[in-house]
């Protein structure tokens, strides 16, 4: 089985072949950060438009490089179907969808949440066993899932306000750096020094495995109407705001380990990218006896690889359908089908 998978929830353009006995043939993903920079956040309507123009060169590029694969090979058609900008997902649906009726090969719509559970699966030697627990920070996501089979998920937690990557974002336009604000905070962060500020660290006490980081960043934005900072006070806040937040994410994972008797921790997104975060979460399960999972960094942010082997998992178990992950429907048992192209 081969899938060509396609990914255009957001800014990125992804494009990849997974094969399931050569494993990942092709992957490349054309980023709009660039163009996007200019105005300190994502336009929905230049994101849509970047992809109409950039899918077709990138779908070309896979089926002719270096001759070794042609369109006729593909057994099915990968594309995320959501959540995302409407626009963006609308081209990379239209075009996976056009493709998979021109090649009469099946068409599989990929949750993009799903799609991230399974990138840690990308390229490693060693993966986590079923049922295992993911947690997923990104731009648009902050969530606790149970991840008991492919197609069976249970949502234990998310964020009541802002996603991390977008509270990152959005305190590293407070401090006055460029977007996008991640890496550039992460940097910053390396300089500061501990104790100069103070944050809250939001329903940190709370059983419950629910993310709020609205208080934080209204916290930050007090410390920086109240006084203009210089360099190392920039930084100070940083290290402290980035530290606020990993001491959140690294609680709710203890709370739902072991409430739920789970081994094995996979933290997946654009955030789990941070060097910072991933470290201090690597260390702190650890010490629980636990094992943690963290996907390449060039498989963190959104990427064609992971939509085109979650078709293939999808493909290999029988599985339609994409999860819905929302409180309304948290355990999801997806009916089974037979795909009679193949």
């Amino acid at each position: 089985m081969m899938v060509l998978g396609i990914e255009t929830s957001c800014d990125d353009t992804g494009v990849a072949i997974y094969d399931h006995k050569f494993g990942l043939l092709f992957n490349e993903t054309d980023s709009q950060h660039d163009l996007h920079s200019r105005y300190g956040g994502i336009l929905p309507e230049l994101a849509s438009r970047e992809h109409a123009v950039k899918i077709s060169n990138l779908i070309k590029l896979a089926i002719t490089k270096k001759n070794t694969m042609t369109k006729e090979r593909f057994s099915a058609i990968a594309y995320t179907a959501g959540p995302g900008l409407a626009g963006s997902l609308l081209v990379g649906s239209v075009f996976a969808k056009s493709l998979a009726f021109s090649l009469n090969v099946p068409v599989i719509p990929i949750h993009h949440i799903e799609g991230h559970i399974f990138s840690v699966m990308l390229c490693r030697n060693e993966c986590p066993d079923f049922p295992f627990l993911c947690l997923l920070i990104s731009g648009g996501n902050t969530q606790i899932v149970l991840v008991r089979s492919v197609g069976n998920y249970q949502l234990l937690g998310e964020s009541r306000d802002d996603s991390v990557g977008e509270v990152f974002d959005k305190v590293a336009r407070y401090l006055g750096l460029k977007y996008p604000g991640g890496p550039l905070i992460s940097s910053f962060a390396r300089l500061g020094n501990p104790g100069k500020f103070r944050f809250p660290r939001p329903m940190i006490n709370s059983d419950k495995l629910d993310f709020s980081f609205s208080g934080l960043k209204t916290s930050v934005l007090n410390i920086v109407q109240r006084k203009k900072l210089d360099f190392q006070e920039i930084c100070d806040v940083a290290y402290e705001f980035e530290r606020s937040v990993i001491e959140v994410l690294i609680n709710k994972c203890k709370i739902a380990l072991n409430t739920k008797k789970i081994g094995d921790l996979v933290v997946v997104g654009g955030v789990s990218a941070n060097p910072n975060i991933r470290s201090k979460i690597q260390s702190s399960i650890e010490e629980m006896g636990k094992r943690v999972f963290f996907p390449k960094i060039e498989f963190c942010t959104d990427n064609g690889a992971m939509i085109a082997y979650s078709g293939i998992l999808r493909l290999r178990y029988r599985v339609e359908n994409s999860p819905i992950f929302s409180k309304k429907s948290i355990d999801t048992n997806l009916s089974i089908s037979e795909y009679s192209k193949l």
